[in-house]
């Protein structure tokens, strides 16, 4: 068996080519299905894939006398350098020695085997779609066709250059796991698999797409998640088959219920640890090929405020960090608008002293405190972003030595008082201790409109927000699940991991939602 010497095309005229009327090779073109004739099947590879330069299309001769004729298609980009002689392969199933040559093979045999033994390599299948032939070409396969058989034969040769594990970007580790997610689907499942092996482990897959074709799987833990809520997000996930997913954030607006609330109804994480404590709580996974991170839902408010690395260290200092990112919530959310209602309409609140040094710095002043705070928001948010798209080495400098010389030439230049400039640094560090990004991104959102209300109506107006974002947040859900669930309405066993944290014999015994969701029968409940 070797290559045809006539390596540019297939004559049509070829001995071993069944000769046909034009009608019936024009209702082999217009038909789905693979057509017998080998010439038929190449026209419409070409015309499938006109214009690709790094498509291959290698032409082959088997059989006596090199009379059978067949040819491999596939992407060069896609697939191995190195690849394997395929069509050997496939043919070295009918050959009595391992290294025995092809040459008594015609295409009958190669019919008669395939069709009634199968393939034996674990890596290929048999194909009687275009369109499925067409896919696994897509997909990185090596696809073979046969003249005289109306089916294909693609193998596995997929050999796209992936990066690394590394440690997680957006979820940095002091303590635990060191790795994260890369943008292997495959992979990261089988990282999770590794790490928790249960057979009740269940992971679904489907395409999305009709021109990215792009790989979707979502993971849960049977038993453990709500019947209800995972029947509701596989119904959504029904609804994007056809749209063009190219990141996992995008399915987040398919799951969310409130598309216009500035919180987020998801959470995100690159790291397996967190994943799998998601899966024992009966939360639901969902993951797309090409991205690293993966989607967590349904969302609650309280995870936000939660890390992997929480269940790491003793009780003690997990509860206080915990208490520490809750201030850290509010100072960021209030302290701008507080400070602007106090200064504006509630000066007799603030101690003699420090009012007469707040008044000190401001004097000179041009501008009132809520355009003051507005104007300095702006600058600290234009540091940050320009901070996140700068490259990295550059990036960290030019943020802190722009909040520096901004910050020193805002005061001397009387643009802004020293007071202002310390409760806007404070809010920004406030944010970035959030764990969760898009929880800092809802802060940001509401932060503006409440220092214009608490200029307009000082502190009134912001009891009034307050009271607004709680019943916000008491009437959101997430797949149907109360956003607040953990806190309101107040269940005890919820709260053993909420604010507090409790010993790690009690949460291992029985995590949150672990035994939620069990069958009646059972007759277990939590402890």
């Amino acid at each position: 068996m070797r290559k045809n010497p006539n390596d540019n095309s297939l004559p049509p005229s070829h001995p071993s080519a069944p000769q046909t009327d034009p009608a019936s090779a024009s209702e082999s073109l217009n038909s789905n299905a693979i057509s017998s004739r080998l010439e038929d099947n190449l026209r419409r590879i070409e015309d499938y894939f006109a214009n690709c330069k790094d498509l291959k299309i290698s032409p082959w001769g088997y059989g006596p006398k090199l009379e059978q004729t067949a040819f491999s298609v596939y992407f060069e980009t896609l697939i191995k350098p190195d690849h394997k002689n395929y069509l050997k392969q496939t043919l070295q199933n009918l050959v009595a020695h391992e290294i025995g040559p092809a040459t008594t093979i015609t295409v009958d045999i190669l019919i008669d085997f395939f069709e009634n033994d199968g393939v034996s390599s674990s890596s290929a299948e048999l194909m009687e779609d275009m369109d499925q032939a067409v896919k696994r070409i897509l997909d990185g396969e090596v696809v073979i066709f046969f003249n005289g058989w109306n089916k294909a034969i693609g193998y596995v040769a997929l050999d796209v250059e992936q990066r690394q594990a590394s440690e997680p970007i957006t979820e940095p580790a002091v303590q635990g796991p060191h790795v994260s997610f890369i943008e292997s689907l495959d992979r990261n499942i089988g990282v999770i698999r590794s790490l928790l092996k249960s057979p009740k482990l269940k992971f679904e897959f489907f395409t999305a797409g009709q021109q990215s074709q792009r790989k979707v799987s979502y993971g849960y833990l049977d038993g453990t998640v709500n019947p209800d809520t995972l029947s509701d997000f596989k119904h959504r996930m029904a609804k994007i088959d056809k749209e063009e997913i190219l990141e996992v954030s995008y399915l987040e607006e398919w799951i969310g219920d409130s598309r216009y609330s500035p919180f987020p109804q998801v959470r995100y994480t690159e790291r397996p640890d967190t994943a799998i404590t998601a899966l024992l709580d009966g939360k639901i996974i969902a993951m797309v090929n090409g991205s690293p991170s993966i989607l967590i839902c349904p969302g609650n408010f309280v995870e936000f405020f939660m890390t992997s690395e929480d269940y790491y260290y003793r009780t003690i200092f997990s509860s206080l960090i915990r208490l520490i990112r809750v201030a850290a919530f509010i100072i960021a959310l209030m302290l701008p608008s507080t400070y602007i209602a106090l200064s504006t309409f509630h000066s007799e609140l603030i101690p003699t002293v420090l009012l007469l040094a707040i008044l000190n710095t401001r004097e000179g002043i041009p501008f009132p405190a809520v355009i003051e705070a507005l104007i300095m928001e702006f600058f600290f948010e234009l540091l940050r972003e320009a901070g996140i798209r700068l490259p990295r080495p550059i990036g960290s400098a030019v943020s802190i030595v722009g909040a520096l010389v901004i910050g020193q030439a805002a005061i001397q230049s009387q643009i802004s008082s020293p007071v202002m400039v310390i409760v806007v640094a404070l809010t920004g560090i406030a944010s970035f201790a959030l764990p969760q990004y898009n929880m800092a991104i809802a802060i940001r959102i509401l932060r503006f409109p409440l220092m214009i209300i608490a200029a307009t109506f000082g502190g009134l107006g912001i009891m009034v927000s307050f009271i607004l974002i709680y019943l916000h947040l008491a009437t959101l859900t997430s797949l149907g699940q109360p956003y607040l669930s953990s806190i309101a309405p107040l269940d005890i066993n919820r709260l053993r991991d909420a604010i507090i944290v409790l010993p790690q014999r009690v949460l291992l015994h029985s995590p949150r939602n672990r035994h939620l969701h069990k069958k009646a029968s059972e007759g277990k409940k939590v402890p």
